[in-house]
């Protein structure tokens, strides 16, 4: 009994600390600033970090209120991940005290050969800070990055994107453009453009005929909303980050996404454009009427005269 009690003891004495193992089964933490970020590093990790999105992909990351448990994700993270152009991340370091490496990963990512780019940023991150091994994961998202392409491409041209005038948000210009639109003129944040350049918004998409003015969701839309009904255009929103909507869980989901909307938005100002026709031939023929009515009184009325001064005159 003794020596069953000795051996007992010295299996507990010689097992790890139950802090020790629940630290060693923690997964690595990575906080990414967008859910462009947390996307990607999902994509390329499958499951072998936990991942965690600070700002909402509703808003301009930039103009994003830290909360308290983005002060405690900070503290607990392995590895951070940001843009770069989010003043906020500075606050939050300063105020954890966090000791995570952070890791800013610059450039655009709403065309292909850009968002390829990204992943290579974010891969190289996650090797270089906890050690993982990518590799093929990497060239798996690289390749589905090119078969996307492949299908933006085909979808364009099915669908008479090609040089069709358009006005759209700055930021979404390179996307538009790579897709064969004619930006015939674009616009800055809503709070920074001026009378002056909204006015010349109006002038060069009324002289080139535009028929879409394509808006950046998380900028707002009131602008864009307004510049549509100035020219007689229909208004789309775009979006730059997945979770604004169901199934949009990365980058590559989110181009065919908003490619779709354009076709929609395509469609709807055909329409518009054949009700705008229709209603001038319409008034054109109401006019025409009015005036033959106009001339044929006058002929009853020269007739009339003429009837009464031949009668008079006999």
């Amino acid at each position: 009994m003794k020596l069953g009690a000795f051996i007992l003891l010295t299996v507990i004495l010689l097992l790890p600390p139950l802090a020790t193992i629940a630290t060693t089964n923690e997964k690595p933490l990575v906080v990414c600033t967008t859910t462009v970020l947390g996307s990607i590093v999902s994509d390329l990790t499958k499951g072998e970090v936990t991942v965690e999105v600070i700002a909402s992909p509703s808003i301009c990351p930039a103009h994003y209120d830290v909360k308290p448990s983005d002060v405690d994700a900070f503290r607990k993270a392995s590895l951070i991940l940001a843009h770069g152009f989010e003043p906020w991340v500075k606050e939050l370091k300063e105020t954890s005290k966090t000791q995570a490496p952070i890791v800013e990963i610059k450039g655009p990512w709403n065309i292909p050969s850009k968002l390829k780019k990204v992943y290579e940023k974010v891969a190289k991150a996650l090797q270089d800070n906890l050690k993982l091994n990518l590799n093929e994961r990497l060239e798996r998202c690289l390749k589905g990055i090119d078969e996307i392409e492949a299908w933006l491409k085909d979808y364009a041209s099915e669908n008479g994107f090609g040089e069709k005038p358009i006005v759209c948000m700055l930021w979404q210009r390179p996307f538009l453009s790579y897709l064969g639109f004619k930006v015939v003129a674009s616009f800055k944040p809503p709070e920074m453009v001026s009378m002056k350049e909204y006015e010349a918004v109006l002038a060069n998409a009324t002289r080139e005929g535009a028929v879409l003015v394509v808006d950046n969701l998380q900028s707002g839309t009131e602008l864009g909303e307004k510049i549509a009904r100035e020219i007689g255009a229909v208004e789309v929103a775009l979006t730059n980050f997945p979770g604004t909507a169901p199934n949009l869980n990365n980058v590559t989901q989110v181009m065919k996404y908003n490619a779709k909307l354009l076709a929609q938005a395509l469609k709807e100002a055909s329409v518009v454009k054949e009700t705008v026709k229709l209603r001038n031939e319409v008034e054109m023929w109401k006019a025409g009427a009015l005036i033959a009515s106009v001339v044929a009184l006058i002929f009853v009325a020269i007739t009339v005269a003429l009837a009464l001064k031949l009668r008079k005159g006999k």
